[in-house]
């Protein structure tokens, strides 16, 4: 265990300063402000389960969707519910910090649940009956059939992000690719289009409106997480720009669930310690 402690301290990133001194966001605010995100997810998921693709139509329409985009602007609200169960990583990893179990026993659980995960996918993918009987078929998308879904790729950038980076830093990561990709989609599908023309991406398929829409919920969220923090807008800035750009381009042609976390982590770590509020 201590050679593990060593390893992460020599890494240089992982010293987590959660105790209210402003240098991060308090365990107990961060804490507190997880629950409050996972609640609003969860009147949400009941509400829109509640409603089902259907109930959801009109209420789309009435939001100003053009009425050929209806019927995709649904399916992807009911795909994204699933997303929103990221936000119970961070706070799983708040509430057993604040209960006494240390940062290398976390990160060490983590990364047996990420070996665990991952086995399960890839029996997915290549054992036939594994693939029949898998119980969340419906909502991975048609090129995941074949392949590692999202979800995947989400466990293995999350678990790196808690390894490299304090909690407050990780945190805030996997709320960007949650809300933040969440609403480049949801906005993309809606409205991409409608007031720039000109397609982004790698493949061409992204928005302008979905893009600032990632930008500006990256950056509201960051803020209301470091809002203890002086000076934070410019790590938050920095760490919302990297996310956009992360999702907009895919860099290495690897799954943004991956991506998304690692780099803009690193973004916003990097701006906080440019104005000397990380240690």
């Amino acid at each position: 265990m201590a050679l593990g402690a060593n390893l992460f301290d020599l890494l240089g990133f992982v010293k987590d300063t959660n105790d209210g001194s402003g240098i991060q966001p308090s365990s107990d605010y961060m804490f507190k402000c997880l629950v409050a995100l996972q609640t609003l997810c969860c009147v949400w998921w009941v509400f829109v389960t509640a409603k089902g693709r259907g109930g959801m139509k009109p209420l789309i329409q009435d939001l100003g969707v053009r009425v050929r985009r209806i019927k995709k602007v649904a399916g992807e609200i009911e795909r994204k519910m699933f997303h929103l169960s990221g936000v119970g990583v961070p706070l799983l990893w708040q509430y057993l910090a604040s209960i006494g179990y240390d940062r290398y026993t976390l990160v060490s659980v983590g990364w047996c649940v990420v070996a665990v995960g991952w086995t399960g996918d890839l029996a997915r993918v290549y054992i036939p009956f594994v693939q029949r009987n898998w119980p969340l078929k419906k909502i991975l998308r048609d090129k995941e059939y074949g392949q590692l879904c999202g979800a995947a790729y989400f466990s293995l950038g999350t678990q790196i992000s808690f390894t490299l980076f304090p909690a407050a830093i990780a945190t805030t990561a996997v709320l960007w690719l949650v809300f933040g990709d969440l609403s480049a989609a949801l906005i993309g599908v809606s409205f991409g289009g409608d007031a720039v023309v000109v397609k982004l991406g790698r493949e061409g398929k992204k928005s302008l409106e979905g893009s600032l829409a990632m930008f500006l919920v990256c950056f509201i969220t960051g803020m209301i997480v470091f809002q203890e923090v002086p000076l934070c807008e410019y790590g938050v800035f920095f760490g919302s720009l990297a996310a956009t750009l992360t999702e907009l381009y895919e860099p290495f042609g690897l799954n943004d669930n991956l991506t998304i976390p690692i780099f803009s982590a690193l973004a916003l770590h990097w701006g906080l310690l440019r104005v000397g509020n990380l240690c």
